[in-house]
């Protein structure tokens, strides 16, 4: 039988020794504590033109997204929810080659927090997370809960966002765009009539003029990101555990896993088999034998 651990919940607000900046600190060291996958921190107490400083700006390693971090001890007010919104504007628009999500945290989410950000109707992507402090004798541990998430949308293609080929080449190497090329072709060994979409964000795909993205990729300088739009499932698990294919963290309804070069042939098999389940599951696509019969 375990024993039980009474664990004390404190205010850092009104803490006497600890104060914001040792909590930003704390971040700064362990950026994975935030929960919000593997992150690296690009700069701190970044200035910005408009004025004041952004706590911390975080670089996922696995993707093209950026997290401006507003951090407050206390609840969230006005002027906390207001910088956190125009930090994220601001960062936005100096580099449009990466997605930035604005992230703000406070001891205190506040109702009023909620009533303001429903007033933008899920246009600024914005993350919520509630800081704990927790003592235990004389040791404190910090617990970060995200009481907002980013709601992901079904199809990831955004509206008026295209670019060219060339773009890509330039952003990651023609060699991992030509994976793309060669992942397309396995797509085509099961249904024809696609072909590559390229956005800002990532590399999807487009049937007819219509995006359908039931996968899509981010390009980068030596690999290529796939993801595979898939609810979780056992036999999805099994397939993925069985190869040797670098799966990275899901995302809701998202298979994600990273090649190299010499995976495409290592596990064409695979990847097909994951590409044609995420055919089928994809909303208004009929089945493959359907498509096979009136070939």
């Amino acid at each position: 039988m375990e024993n039980f651990i009474k664990l004390e919940s404190i205010s850092l607000k009104d803490h006497p020794e600890i104060n914001e900046k040792w909590v930003q600190q704390k971040i700064i060291d362990y950026p994975s504590i935030l929960g919000l996958g593997d992150l690296s921190v690009w700069k701190s107490e970044k200035i910005q033109q408009s004025g004041g400083r952004l706590d911390i700006l975080l670089q996922d390693n696995d993707s093209d997204t950026r997290y401006t971090v507003e951090l407050q001890l206390g609840k969230t007010d006005e002027t906390h929810i207001i910088r956190t919104i125009e930090y994220w504007d601001n960062e936005r628009k100096r580099n449009q080659n990466y997605r930035y999500v604005a992230v703000i945290i406070a001891e205190e989410i506040t109702n009023r927090f909620f009533n303001v950000i429903s007033l933008f109707n899920g246009s600024i992507p914005i993350i919520a997370i509630q800081l704990k402090a927790i003592k235990y004798k004389n040791e404190l541990g910090l617990d970060f809960t995200t009481v907002l998430g980013l709601v992901e949308p079904d199809d990831p293609d955004p509206p008026d966002d295209s670019v060219d080929r060339t773009y890509w080449e330039k952003r990651a190497s023609k060699e991992t765009v030509k994976m793309a090329d060669i992942l397309l072709s396995f797509i085509d060994g099961f249904v024809g009539g696609f072909d590559l979409k390229y956005n800002r964000p990532y590399i999807g795909l487009m049937q007819n003029g219509l995006a359908k993205n039931f996968v899509y990729f981010v390009p980068k300088r030596d690999s290529l990101i796939v993801n595979v739009r898939l609810e979780k499932a056992d036999t999805v698990d099994k397939m993925i555990d069985n190869s040797d294919l670098d799966q990275l963290a899901n995302k809701k309804t998202w298979y994600r896993f990273r090649l190299k070069h010499k995976d495409l042939a290592a596990n064409k098999d695979v990847i097909t088999e994951l590409f044609k389940m995420a055919y089928e599951f994809y909303p208004g696509n009929p089945k493959i034998e359907e498509h096979h019969n009136h070939a």
